[in-house]
């Protein structure tokens, strides 16, 4: 991996390289690297308490990856696509079941158990073990998404390629994403926390626990076990004052939810629609 890492780090300093084998060469197996899940473009810290490390060189690797690839058309009855990336293939051997029309690219890693309805999975995405991207949601380019995860219908994790050192989308284990949220900017959902439908959460977004007497802050990051809806806040403007979008932790997963079972169970708790 250090070889590979200098070569990628020359590569990106200095494009001219792109031109010799052997950066191609040290491109294409980062990418082989990424689609079997060996390595991962942020990897999670020891500790539940410990922030993401974001490995920069793979996604520089990503970039350098589109020009030295040269348009094809791909025909696969009834469908057609014209595009430089190649489709993910093999499921069967990596036990992912794969709806059509879904969709995922050469480098991105889906563990076994994944199931993907009608939906897309970008390159240089993880998705963990047993995770469900139903139907119309996608996993933009480098998001982290755990194991055990629910990904409603038409939910929108977005890609983060540059700035290289920004960090990704993260769905940590075990959380429920409800229909047509919107999870962009590098910001971090933590374990079993639970999404209710429609929130949008931005890397800036501020997301407030109402739970205690007084609210507590925070900022595109969602602690675990959070059962979170979408709010509004007042905002002053030359114009007048406007209410803009935030998002509200209105309590707990509770221990009687059983991990087993549909996770919308949290949110029907709280009286909010999934």
């Amino acid at each position: 991996m250090n070889n590979l890492q200098a070569t990628i780090e020359a590569a990106w300093a200095d494009r001219s390289l792109l031109q010799q084998a052997a950066t191609t060469d040290a491109i294409h197996a980062v990418i082989e690297e990424l689609d079997k899940g060996r390595l991962r473009v942020a990897e999670p810290g020891a500790t539940d308490a410990d922030e993401w490390k974001v490995n920069d060189w793979v996604k520089k690797a990503v970039i350098l990856y589109f020009p030295i690839q040269q348009m094809e058309t791909i025909e696969l009855k009834p469908f057609e696509y014209r595009d430089k990336m190649r489709l993910k293939t093999g499921y069967e051997a990596q036990g992912v079941r794969v709806v059509p029309p879904a969709t995922a690219r050469y480098g991105a890693y889906l563990a076994p158990g994944v199931i993907m309805m009608p939906s897309y999975v970008n390159i240089g995405a993880w998705v963990g073990e047993g995770t469900m991207v139903d139907t119309w949601a996608t996993v933009g380019s480098c998001a982290q998404v755990g194991s055990g995860v629910h990904l409603s219908g038409g939910v929108g994790l977005g890609g983060v390629l540059e700035p290289v050192q920004a960090a990704p989308v993260i769905i940590e284990d075990g959380a429920f994403i409800g229909s047509r949220s919107i999870l962009v900017e590098g910001c971090r959902v933590g374990k079993e926390a639970v999404i209710g439908a429609g929130v949008t959460i931005t890397g800036s977004t501020r997301i407030i626990d109402v739970t205690g007497s007084e609210p507590k802050e925070y900022r595109g990051y969602v602690p675990a076990r959070s059962v979170v809806i979408p709010g509004s806040l007042p905002k002053q403007f030359p114009a007048g004052e406007y209410h803009v979008p935030c998002a509200l932790i209105i309590g707990q997963r509770k221990p009687s939810t059983d991990l087993k079972t549909s996770l919308n169970d949290a949110l029907r708790e709280y009286n909010v629609s999934v």
